[in-house]
């Protein structure tokens, strides 16, 4: 869906399912209405301002409703609008625009890819696997499905797959979605070296538009504060608000920063003012957080209850939002919802995510020892995300299992910059009861 821990790490797909690898189709799409195409305006370049892409689209698709690739583009457009918003009109919007090209096309490569990209947006995994594994077979030299078809199994737990697929895009063009695409597979395996180094490639083969670039500039703030290397996750938020001034994940990524050197009233000032205009559950919840590490208590109260009506408005846009939703019941709200919803975010995509969240919940509903083996489950395959350790190891804690829950804690202890400062403060609280039940 890393986006800076929880943020960015649950909601990657969104970002990153629509990254262009060529375009919808790579330009083999074209019209199949007779209108002439005098009076036809012209495609909008794809550095275009998206506002100027999308009104640019919609007249085209007007002037000639019965070409494909202006009805793709559009799709691909509102999502990009979706991304830089939060507006989630747009999915509706897409929808309809998708919809449309398939009618005029049915099998169409550019179209079926868009509507794989949409269909992750909203965490629908299998039928984004569905929609770009028909894409690829139309023509797998097309590069364009490789994006959706490397995060669909990635979100369903099929990595030795998704590392294939990204290998084969990358022998083909390892440009900016590639090399974010792979940067994430070598972070799920814990090599945070490899995986920022590859999200250097990627900014050093730069994006066609530049939300693209700014949301690896924002991938590099959330490695740098998982490893605690807090200035330099500064300077790759801020890097991103400049390409891209006003970017919500930047906001978030720059508020964690603020928040590990101490100024958690700055943070809260940032996150507050992006609440205001874009209060998404991600970072709502973090303001939540800030504020119950701030001591504000009755202000945390109020800002963690808007979490549940967000979530609901993004339900009612089709996202599944279950892995999310548990880990947020598990920690503000409800064992027995939280367990709930891990499970069927389970036995809809089972990945490392989900069994983290699955863990978690059955740990904070009083059954620690089946939380603890779904967090082994979790971390087997080297996944080092901070929020995962620490609730590996408060389950170990709390199955009394000592020597493992000082290893995980210690761990993502080295990242609390990257979970924030209350959740930071529970693996400290954690640790320093061990040290007392050693004495």
């Amino acid at each position: 869906m890393r986006l800076i821990a929880a943020a960015i790490a649950t909601t990657f797909v969104l970002a990153a399912a629509a990254l262009s690898l060529g375009g919808p189709g790579n330009g083999r799409v074209g019209r199949t209405s007779t209108a002439r195409a005098a009076v036809v305006p012209e495609l909008p370049p794809p550095n275009a301002p998206t506002v100027e892409r999308l009104a640019a689209l919609r007249a085209i698709v007007r002037a000639d409703p019965g070409r494909v690739d202006g009805w793709t583009l559009l799709a691909a457009a509102e999502l990009q609008r979706l991304r830089e918003t939060g507006d989630a009109s747009s999915y509706d919007r897409a929808q309809r625009a998708v919809q449309r090209a398939l009618a005029l096309r049915p099998g169409d490569q550019g179209a079926l890819t868009e509507r794989a990209a949409l269909d992750l947006s909203r965490h629908d995994f299998v039928a984004g696997l569905r929609d770009a594994t028909a894409a690829h077979r139309i023509d797998p030299t097309v590069v364009a499905p490789y994006g959706p078809l490397i995060d669909a199994n990635v979100e369903l737990g099929r990595y030795a797959q998704a590392e294939r697929l990204a290998q084969e895009a990358a022998d083909r063009r390892p440009d900016l979605a590639v090399m974010a695409r792979v940067s994430y597979l070598r972070e799920l395996r814990g090599d945070r070296v490899g995986a920022l180094s590859a999200l250097r490639a990627a900014l050093s083969a730069g994006g066609e538009v530049p939300e693209s670039t700014a949301f690896v500039s924002t991938l590099i703030a959330g490695l740098q504060l998982q490893t605690g290397h807090i200035a330099a996750a500064r300077l790759a938020a801020r890097e991103a608000l400049h390409i891209f001034p006003g970017y919500p994940a930047a906001e978030n990524a720059l508020a964690r920063s603020q928040a590990a050197e101490g100024n958690i009233g700055a943070a809260i000032a940032r996150m507050r003012a992006l609440v205001d205009q874009l209060p998404l559950p991600e970072h709502v919840t973090l303001l939540g957080e800030l504020e119950l590490a701030a001591g504000r208590r009755a202000a945390a109260r109020d800002d963690l209850a808007l979490v549940d009506v967000e979530r609901r408005l993004q339900r009612r846009a089709g996202v599944i939002t279950d892995t999310e939703a548990a880990i947020f019941a598990a920690d503000h709200g409800s064992a027995p919802a939280a367990i709930a919803a891990a499970r069927r975010a389970w036995a809809a995509a089972p990945s490392v995510r989900s069994a983290d969240a699955l863990g978690w919940a059955l740990t904070r509903g009083g059954n620690p020892r089946a939380g603890l083996w779904w967090a082994r489950r979790a971390l087997a395959r080297g996944w080092r995300d901070p929020l995962a350790t620490s609730h590996a190891g408060l389950a170990a804690a709390a199955a009394g299992q000592e020597r493992a829950a000082r290893r995980w804690l210690t761990e993502a202890a080295r990242g609390g910059a990257a979970l924030g400062p209350w959740q930071a403060a529970r693996v400290r609280h954690a640790l320093s009861a061990l040290d007392g039940a050693q004495r």
